[in-house]
């Protein structure tokens, strides 16, 4: 089966009602149906393949990239596969500052590796049973909410996102920084928030996963270009700062301004074909 199919079936295309979109999502809906915004799949493949081709190369240079999804629909997925691909991810509340003030968190997870030694090591039982049950609750606090980073040494240099409107406060934070975002976009967002919008539905379980298991491909292709060659990573690039300590925000520049759309190759639809029988299908209720 097609990825074009896939991501029809998987109802991508299904946007929100009509009355709560946002009208800067206007060049990436096809049309209405049932009051509900049918969006263009072209715009959703060529968004995806954008994205899939500077994560390759991003990864392929040497440096990470962060995914992040909190709302229910999304944590499994993006757990799994980032755990796969050996990615950081976000599945939890996030956290003010995780990027701004990285510093806090290496030291937040220092202490996390810390609890964890004294309950493999059994000193935990050396404390009061009070204070035991106290310890407890703040590694099984720190673990969920952090667990995913763990790993990261550095800044990441790009946030895959899911949902921009739950994940407001992430994508503040990399635009701050000048890291750049991969969005995925529901018709009721809004794509400034995005370097790389892959307009599509971000309610539906399987179409979010779909789209997290092509950026994850795309991390494994990276890492086979990693091996084969160890380029130097760009001096005062936000994703080389370590251990938090990281320049000035540099100048945001938009990432779709580095790729042409001729770039991504022969992925678009050739034809109407599979977007009119989308459209004629009714909308599936997406929770």
């Amino acid at each position: 089966m097609s990825l074009v199919n896939e991501l029809i079936e998987a109802g991508i295309h299904f946007g929100q009602r009509r009355s709560s979109w946002n009208p800067k999502m206007g060049p990436y809906i096809q049309g209405v149906k049932n009051q509900i915004h049918i969006i263009d799949i072209r715009e959703t493949i060529k968004g995806l393949l954008l994205a899939k081709k500077f994560i390759t190369r991003t990864v392929a240079d040497g440096k990470d990239v962060l995914f992040v999804g909190t709302k229910r629909q999304a944590r499994g997925a993006v757990e799994s596969h980032c755990t796969a691909c050996q990615m950081p991810y976000i599945t939890e509340r996030w956290l003010g500052g995780l990027l701004t003030n990285f510093r806090t968190v290496r030291e937040r997870l220092r202490r996390l590796e810390e609890l964890e030694g004294l309950v493999q090591t059994g000193g935990i039982k050396s404390y009061s049973k009070k204070m035991e049950s106290q310890l407890a609750r703040e590694l099984k606090k720190i673990h969920r909410n952090l667990n995913g980073v763990r790993n990261m040494s550095k800044l990441p240099a790009a946030l895959v996102v899911i949902d921009v409107n739950r994940e407001s406060n992430a994508v503040r934070e990399a635009k701050n920084l000048g890291i750049p975002t991969i969005c995925l976009i529901d018709t009721d967002g809004d794509p400034d928030f995005a370097d790389i919008p892959i307009p599509g539905n971000d309610d539906s379980m399987r179409s979010i996963d779909l789209i997290l298991r092509e950026l994850a491909a795309a991390v494994q292709e990276g890492k086979v270009s990693r091996q084969t060659s160890a380029p130097a990573p760009a001096e005062g690039s936000a994703g080389d700062s370590e251990d938090g300590a990281f320049p000035a925000a540099p100048r945001r520049r938009s990432v779709r301004s580095r790729f042409r759309v001729d770039d991504v190759g022969g992925g678009l639809p050739a034809d109407e074909s599979p977007m009119q029988a989308a459209v004629a299908t009714p909308p599936e209720t997406t929770t």
